[in-house]
């Protein structure tokens, strides 16, 4: 009997099964140098959060989804990333955080991209779970550049259409 290709694992499932791997982590200030350097920013927070603000020239494709006050995994977030970027693009991986960002770096090294980094801190800043206290400014905290406006081609509405 032939051999048949495994299933391709959902999202959902991929961040339930595919065990953590190693990423390169950097703060906002090398991440906006590596934009500098041509590498594309993907935002993985919900559309309302990249909204409300995210760093200039991101793309938005949410790893979760706002939903009736809840997050909620988006199922095509691997496919929808495939249909925007080749898996030899160099992105930079971020969020209102670092702990989204860092799941979704993880799954997308694991689907076999190649030049994956998480920023740490996010756009907002990481925070240190017992204290409260910001352990790594975010992007908008370091005062790098910012925008409401979601350049042309790069708002998740016009990324999911391309799909």
């Amino acid at each position: 009997m032939p051999h048949s290709a495994a299933p391709r694992l959902s999202t959902t499932a991929l961040s339930w099964y595919v065990a953590p791997v190693a990423v390169k982590r950097v703060e906002p200030d090398e991440a906006a140098g590596l934009i500098g350097e041509g590498w594309s920013y993907l935002d993985v927070r919900s559309v309302p959060e990249f909204e409300q603000g995210h760093p200039e020239g991101a793309y938005n494709i949410p790893i979760m989804h706002s939903a009736g006050g809840r997050m909620q995994a988006n199922p095509d977030f691997v496919a929808e990333v495939e249909a925007a970027f080749a898996k030899e693009t160099r992105l930079v991986v971020g969020c209102k955080s670092g702990g989204r960002s860092l799941r979704a770096a993880e799954i997308l090294t694991a689907e076999g991209y190649t030049d994956i980094i998480d920023m740490r801190g996010g756009f907002g800043g990481e925070h240190d779970p017992a204290t409260g206290q910001v352990v790594c400014a975010g992007w908008q905290a370091r005062e790098l550049p910012v925008t409401t406006t979601a350049g042309a081609g790069r708002s998740y509405a016009e990324l999911k259409k391309e799909g």
